[in-house]
């Protein structure tokens, strides 16, 4: 008997076949094996959409956590590098109103000082010119007045005529507007009324003129040595006071953020000095220039310090708080893999243990929450933590 014989294109060509079919079902055999399933998707059972999916057995669960997607309210910030520094509106030079020597200095560098407290003395030429003006106009008065109450007495008796009485009167309201006057012009030495009474009592002149802090603060900076002589606005000034509770913080922005930024908008600064620590303040001031060069704008906030710890010339980083939040779907960044590619996963699952690969896009990043633009609807049950552990689970290679 005759057996019909294969040419050997037509062998060839079988034994192709052959082989396809071997490795179909090797690769088949094999995705089950390690509970992929590359070539369908879960959801509608399409092969257009591959999607990547693990099964884990009930060991390999507690190596993840599942949670469903929820909802986070991301801040809207810039941020930006500045430098500390006191506030010159806080930060006052006390130089005495008139020209004089000092004689006496209550506070040294870095007192805490109040407002109204005594700083240092001098004795001012201008001040002994005011108070002997007050004590003549203070005796003029008393005069005055002894002479208005002998003409009003002899008034009575037509020991004086009622034009001499009416002068007299004259001469006493005169006299009692210039001791005011004089009271006045001491006053602005800065005596108190009780100080000005007793000069007028004891008709002694005191010259010592009593320079009080403008404002509550430290003294952060000191030159008034006894016998010095100084004058206003000429320095250097004997003290300078500076409300330390309060910096401010000097930041460039670019150009293209100026828009965003608002005086009053919070911010938030840190600083290497205490890492760990946050200080609040505000945007006080938008600088009007842009610098050419650096095409930046100068942003003036104003910081809480209520310890005394910034100093001025520190490096701080700030945030601007530029817009409301926004509220979107978001889950712990634990749950999100950065791929080799550069795009963003994560694992979702509707039976807590079949789980699918699913590319999202990532927004913003607070407080260790991830905003999901993309690919993920809240109340989808995602992998919070473990996401890691399912991609490698993924790359590892099959096992016999």
């Amino acid at each position: 008997m005759r057996y019909p014989t294969l040419s050997g294109k037509r062998v060839a060509a079988a034994l192709g076949m052959v082989a396809a079919l071997i490795g179909a079902v090797m690769l088949l055999e094999t995705g089950r094996g390690h509970g992929q399933a590359a070539n369908a998707n879960p959801q509608t059972g399409s092969s257009k959409v591959p999607t990547n999916t693990l099964e884990l057995s009930a060991s390999q669960l507690g190596a993840v956590k599942i949670e469903p997607a929820g909802t986070y309210l991301f801040p809207i910030e810039e941020e930006a590098v500045g430098s500390i520094t006191f506030a010159d509106d806080l930060n006052v030079q006390v130089f005495p109103p008139y020209p004089g020597k000092i004689t006496e200095s209550f506070a040294q560098l870095g007192d805490k000082v109040q407002k109204g407290q005594p700083l240092y003395t001098i004795e001012s030429p201008d001040l002994i010119q005011a108070e002997s003006t007050l004590i003549g106009a203070a005796a003029t008065l008393e005069l005055t007045a002894k002479e208005l109450a002998r003409a009003t007495e002899l008034r009575k008796t037509n020991g004086v005529s009622e034009r001499e009485l009416e002068q007299a009167t004259s001469d006493e309201q005169t006299a009692e507007g210039a001791l005011k006057a004089a009271r006045d012009a001491v006053r602005v030495f800065g005596k108190t009324d009780a100080e000005i009474d007793q000069i007028v009592q004891s008709r002694r002149i005191d010259p010592a003129m009593m320079v009080r802090s403008p404002i509550s603060g430290e003294v952060t900076a000191f030159d008034a040595p006894r016998g010095l002589f100084v004058q206003p606005g000429n320095p250097p000034a004997p003290y300078t006071v500076a409300d330390v509770f309060i910096k401010w913080m000097l930041a460039d922005v670019v150009e293209s953020q100026i828009p965003l930024v608002r005086v009053g908008d919070p911010v938030r600064v840190q600083v290497m000095a205490y890492p760990d620590h946050e200080f609040e303040g505000k945007v006080s001031k938008i600088y009007a220039s842009v610098d050419p060069n650096t095409h930046r704008a100068t942003i003036r906030s104003e910081i809480r310090d209520p310890r005394d710890e910034l100093r001025p010339g520190m490096l701080a980083n700030f945030v601007i708080r530029v817009q409301k939040p926004v509220e979107s779907v978001a889950i712990p960044e634990s749950g999100v893999v950065r791929e080799g590619d550069g795009t963003m996963t994560v694992w979702v699952t509707t039976d807590r243990r079949h789980f699918s690969q699913r590319v999202v896009q990532v927004g913003l990043r607070a407080n260790g929450e991830a905003q999901i633009l993309e690919g993920l609807e809240r109340g989808e049950l995602v992998v919070s933590d473990g996401a890691v552990f399912l991609s490698n689970m993924l790359e590892a290679p099959p096992t016999d």
